[in-house]
């Protein structure tokens, strides 16, 4: 019999359910990756999204071809090809592990149900997250809306099980498949934006495994004392590999049992927070472009912003916090989190541009761009999603760099027009009414008065 197992954003060997499943059957495996922009609905995947997901394709091929096996990587409509496959090589069982995005669900839902009805043997899997969205609810049978008590209710369910192990053998491809096509999916860029990338990142299972160690072995016990300090390396950068599959969570709570739980708590508590944004988007799948709480339906975003909207995505509002971030962005594919929040309160609040802009362009230019993470933080920063921060809480980004970035190393690092400058007024260049160095614009907007503008817009909701 021949089983396709059909890899989504579980792109690994390692703790794969839906892997272990299909290369129990015997016979020969079919492992399939489908390109189908379509079946993402209104979020195809981004440009960032796409350099990464073709080297780790790559590596996926090379771990499955050292296995025995191998990947066909195809283009077009998931259903048809899916069908094709299936009556080429008169398939028995269709295998996948699920995701969680309203469109997939919905593309699954079709999928399960035309096969099952031509006798398949089909079946899918957990391999994203430690607990399902329909687990962990309130007593009542609702999600929760607020995150500590989503977490006290995680805590006390069972422990993840421990991970599976690598298949060192699997079946052998079937006769006649040529396990090939992704260079034909042509989804590296077509002009070189992305060289900075491949100095910061190894996609693929080999990759993520090798940055899990590392954290584990050493910023993990620091954690709680170095995420906020965008110049020190004290975040996982796990971000991608788990977006992508290349690490599953349960890897991750594995690998950091052996430390000390005082110290590697707070960062398996960020793993549960994004659990909670895969229950929310779950529940609440119209939170990707609409708000959470229906009293922002009818919030005063500004209607005419798209100047401002491109100084923001350039790094060139004149606020040195908020361009560093939005800089970084653009040459690795990736920002620290405190960054993240301090420029998407900037775009939110002292513009007053929607969340839904700042949120599209974080999808086309993240690395780790996770429609459910995206959408919540978003959200959370805008003051209109689930636990969100409260309408009066507006990041000062200079006393947000002053406090993180005291000695401005993260600023010289990607403000080169400002390095010369001395601590005390590298984060407020325009201080005492001095003209930025180097052709550095003054800022787009003072921030005492796009703080008053916000209050305003925000007491018109309330």
């Amino acid at each position: 019999m021949v089983s396709i197992l059909w890899f989504r954003n579980d792109l690994r060997l390692t703790d794969n359910p839906a892997l272990a499943h299909a290369a129990g059957h015997g016979g020969a495996l079919l492992p399939v990756y489908i390109l189908d922009p379509a079946a993402a609905g209104a979020w195809p995947m981004g440009a960032a999204s796409r350099w990464w997901l073709h080297h780790s394709l790559k590596a996926l091929d090379d771990g499955l071809r050292a296995a025995g096996c191998g990947l066909l990587v195809l283009e077009g409509d998931t259903e048809a090809l899916l069908a094709d496959l299936v009556q080429r090589f008169a398939a028995g069982g269709l295998y996948w592990n699920r995701r969680y995005e309203p469109a997939s669900i919905e593309l699954d839902k079709r999928v399960r149900q035309r096969f099952n009805e031509d006798g398949l043997d089909v079946a899918s899997f957990n391999a994203a997250l430690l607990n399902e969205p329909w687990q962990a609810l309130k007593g009542d049978g609702t999600p929760y809306k607020v995150f500590t008590p989503y977490w006290k209710a995680c805590l006390k369910a069972a422990p993840p099980a421990p991970p599976r192990p690598a298949p060192e053998r699997l079946p052998p491809l079937p006769g006649g498949v040529n396990p090939a096509g992704l260079e034909a999916c042509g989804l590296l860029p077509q002009i070189p934006w992305d060289a900075g990338f491949y100095a910061q990142w190894a996609p693929g299972e080999a990759g993520a495994l090798q940055r899990l160690s590392a954290f584990a072995a050493g910023p993990a016990a620091a954690y709680e004392a170095a995420r906020d300090w965008p110049a020190e390396a004290g975040t996982s950068r796990l971000s991608p590999h788990l977006r992508f599959g290349e690490l599953s969570p349960r890897q991750v709570v594995a690998a950091l049992q052996p430390q000390d739980p005082d110290a590697t708590g707070p960062y398996l508590r960020q793993l549960y927070w994004r659990e909670f944004a895969h229950q929310l988007l779950f529940h609440f799948p119209h939170t990707t472009d609409r708000p959470l709480n229906p009293k922002f339906e009818g919030f005063p975003w500004r209607s005419h912003y798209a100047a401002d909207l491109q100084r923001w995505q350039q790094g060139r509002t004149g606020i040195p916090i908020v361009d560093a971030g939005m800089r970084e962005l653009w040459a690795t594919g990736w920002m620290h989190n405190r960054v993240r929040m301090i420029v998407a309160s900037f775009l939110t609040k002292h513009l007053l541009i929607p969340w839904q802009a700042g949120a599209h362009w974080f999808w086309d230019t993240l690395l780790d761009a996770d429609l459910a993470n995206n959408s919540m933080g978003w959200q959370w920063v805008a003051g209109s999603g689930a636990d969100a921060a409260p309408y009066f809480r507006i990041f000062n980004p200079v006393t947000q760099s002053t406090r993180f970035d005291p000695q401005g190393r993260y600023l010289r690092a990607w403000v080169p027009e400002l390095r010369a400058l001395p601590a005390d007024r590298i984060h407020q260049p325009w201080k005492g009414g001095a003209h930025p160095p180097g052709g550095y614009p003054n800022p787009v907007i003072g921030l005492k008065e796009g703080r008053a503008l916000a209050l305003d817009a925000y007491q018109a909701i309330r």
